[in-house]
């Protein structure tokens, strides 16, 4: 298998020497993978219309889209794990965020930094989640503030991938991590 990385309308994807991207990810135009981000296997990433931002120390885990709009990049911050076959489109995900598996984040919406979207929520086009949420549902809604220990643990699910896209990237035959935080709406992710 080997990574797709692609050159669209004059962009190439601009990816730190320290980040990873695994084999049969797919990366096209105008896409910047920040240091220590990393990017898990068949996701996708297509900047044609618009950018793509992945900020420091975020993750992309296995089988997640990332699409863009006319109007609206997508950018994530610094620190926010996406979960397996999560679809952003055309969104702002602020710091430390946890975006739970088969979520969906649509057209300009915002969800605010240290907040939590849960496993196959929908988060509409336009919807502004405050910072330090628990979004859940389909479509979603606020259903609580996180407390502040909660939001505090959030940063860890990105640490941990950090340090496997290390042991990836260094070829390391086996790796074992300490167990994840448990938090309010998200059971694996």
């Amino acid at each position: 298998m080997k990574t797709r990385i692609e050159r669209y309308a004059g962009a190439t994807p601009k990816i730190a020497q320290d980040a990873f991207v695994a084999a049969n990810a797919t990366l096209i135009g105008d896409v910047t993978m920040a240091a220590e981000s990393s990017t898990w296997f068949q996701s996708v990433l297509r900047a044609d219309l618009n950018h793509i931002v992945i900020g420091p120390r975020s993750n992309l885990q296995d089988g997640a889209v990332i699409h863009v709009a006319d109007d609206f990049g997508t950018v994530l911050g610094r620190s926010v794990t996406v979960g397996h076959a999560a679809v952003l489109h055309a969104c702002t995900i602020d710091d430390e965020v946890l975006v739970g598996m088969n979520a969906v984040v649509l057209d300009g919406a915002v969800v605010g930094a240290r907040s939590i979207v849960g496993a196959n929520a929908l988060v509409t086009a336009g919807t502004k989640i405050p910072p330090g949420s628990l979004f859940l549902g389909s479509p979603g809604k606020v259903v609580k503030t996180l407390s502040l220990e909660e939001q505090a643990k959030l940063v860890i699910w990105a640490d941990r991938y950090v340090a496997l896209s290390q042991a990836y990237r260094e070829g390391l035959p086996k790796f074992h991590l300490p167990p994840p935080p448990k938090l309010p709406g998200i059971g694996a992710l």
